[in-house]
């Protein structure tokens, strides 16, 4: 994180006599990133964070990818039964798209966890789809629940504890969410660094000399929530934790309980922060989607497209223009409302489009939009700058029919008249549908012979700027 915070209890000085109750000293540790010049935190253990044994391999967490060389647009479904409860926080992770720099994955846990864990290979960004509970990490504790992202830095051990949903009176979930039998705790989707670099707030939106947030940003630090008390836990025993590097999770065990710190200071935490305190940035006219970018790491950005405000010029097309990523690939995972511009979308849902193809509102869905004012509508977006690859639990959640769903009429009626400007059009049927305002729109046809290319003509005059007008074909462009 960009700004400076401290928690529990500090010597006055770094590396100076730090003693416990008992006299002995606490075992300091400097926890930061690239070699010493980097974010960091200094950190205050009642035991010697080294103290360890029993290390082992366990599993490979090395991720497959499929259909590398076939490149189309995809809707994977994961949403109701079709993704059942598997696994712990951990190893319930279902890794669905992924490259060199990231990894996008559903959890639908069915177990809590039994151990703690540490990414040693990239930072987390989790966002907590339903359900809620207690993150016990290092540097204290995080409460979290729904639409919650909680980004967890590379290095930090942790142990998620989920709160088990429960039906009310009327046999439904008390929380809204989906049928306990298909999520007992809960549900999120984690996107993960695979390149080594670190996840954190838009640069554009925090000040270079300072580190804060600058006015024009669509949060601040108001809405970041912190590490709380408690953190520490004095014990002794055998306390695994899971450590993935190297495409491997590997088991330590401790001989004291890894949450043993009394005190930290520094930049470098896990925190929280809600989508519901995201503050759309809107306009007049059609946004683009980098005002919706909420964090950024190398290579890929973060992207939460909220409930706002539409653009309310009055004749403002209020969802996205068809559009063709030369650069990236875009990933939506659809939250929560109704997404205007798409069709057969479902909560739980994720597409995938991937760079140079065009794609935009479905059929239907521009007309539908123009008397809308607001949208309720909840996807976060993961935008990657290398190509992204689909594994096999991808392709076995994946929609097939997603790719011609585009096809059809989107303005229905206009295909019945010939619509070319080099002939003459039939109006028609639905030109009447059109705002009064717009009307025919003379066309010129240039003689491709002649070197002079005439002035436009208007209203059937002989003569535009002393230039003689060409033989014609005059026809009705229906556009506004």
């Amino acid at each position: 994180m960009p700004f400076y915070t401290k928690l529990g209890l500090l010597p006055r000085k770094r590396h100076v006599q730090f003693r416990r109750p008992d006299g002995c000293l606490y075992s300091e540790e400097l926890f930061g990133t690239e070699g010493f010049t980097g974010p960091s935190s200094t950190m205050y253990h009642i035991h010697p964070p080294t103290q360890v044994y029993g290390w082992k391999p366990v599993y490979s967490t090395k991720v497959e990818y499929v259909e590398q060389d076939i490149m189309r647009m995809r809707h994977v479904m994961t949403g109701g039964p079709r993704m059942n409860p598997k696994g712990d926080f951990i190893t319930g992770r279902v890794v669905l798209f992924g490259n060199s720099d990231c990894e996008m994955a559903v959890c639908n846990p069915a177990d809590q966890m039994q151990y703690h864990y540490k990414n040693g290979q990239g930072d987390e960004c989790i966002f907590i789809h339903y359900g809620s509970g207690v993150c016990h990490t290092m540097l204290g504790t995080l409460k979290f629940g729904p639409r919650d992202y909680l980004v967890i830095p590379k290095g930090v051990i942790y142990k998620l504890i989920w709160d088990k949903r429960a039906n009310g009176g009327d046999g439904k979930p008390t929380d809204g969410g989906p049928a306990i039998e298909n999520t007992p705790y809960g549900r999120y989707l984690l996107i993960e660094t695979t390149n080594g670099s670190h996840i954190g707030p838009p640069r554009r939106y925090v000040s270079k000399e300072h580190g804060q947030f600058l006015e024009h940003a669509p949060y601040c630090e108001r809405d970041i929530r912190l590490p709380e008390m408690p953190m520490t836990f004095d014990e002794r025993g055998d306390f695994p934790v899971r450590i993935k590097a190297r495409d491997l999770i590997h088991e330590y065990v401790y001989h004291y309980h890894p949450l043993d710190i009394v005190g930290w200071d520094g930049c470098y935490y896990p925190f929280i922060f809600n989508a519901d305190d995201f503050s759309p940035i809107t306009g007049k006219l059609h946004m683009p989607p980098p005002i919706h970018q909420t964090f950024e790491a190398h290579n890929f950005v973060i992207c939460t497209f909220a409930p706002r405000m539409l653009d309310y010029h009055p004749q403002s097309i209020k969802v996205p223009y068809n559009h063709s990523n030369l650069d990236s690939d875009e990933v939506l995972y659809y939250v929560d409302g109704n997404f205007g511009s798409r069709k057969g979308i479902e909560i739980g849902s994720l597409t995938a489009h991937p760079q140079g193809i065009p794609h935009g509102p479905h059929p239907g869905t521009i007309e539908a939009s123009l008397t809308a004012t607001h949208t309720q509508e909840l996807a976060v977006m993961c935008d990657t700058f290398r190509p992204l690859f689909p594994t096999k639990a991808a392709l076995e959640l994946d929609d097939p029919k997603y790719p011609a769903s585009w096809q059809g009429e989107h303005f229905p009626g206009l295909s019945t008249g010939k619509m070319h400007l080099n002939g003459v059009t039939v109006p028609p049927s639905s030109a009447a549908a059109f705002p009064k305002e717009v009307n025919p729109v003379a066309v010129i046809k240039a003689d491709v012979a002649s070197t002079v290319i005439p002035a436009p003509v208007a209203n059937g005059s002989a003569k535009a700027n002393g230039v003689a007008p060409a033989k014609t074909a005059t026809t009705n462009v229906w556009a506004p």
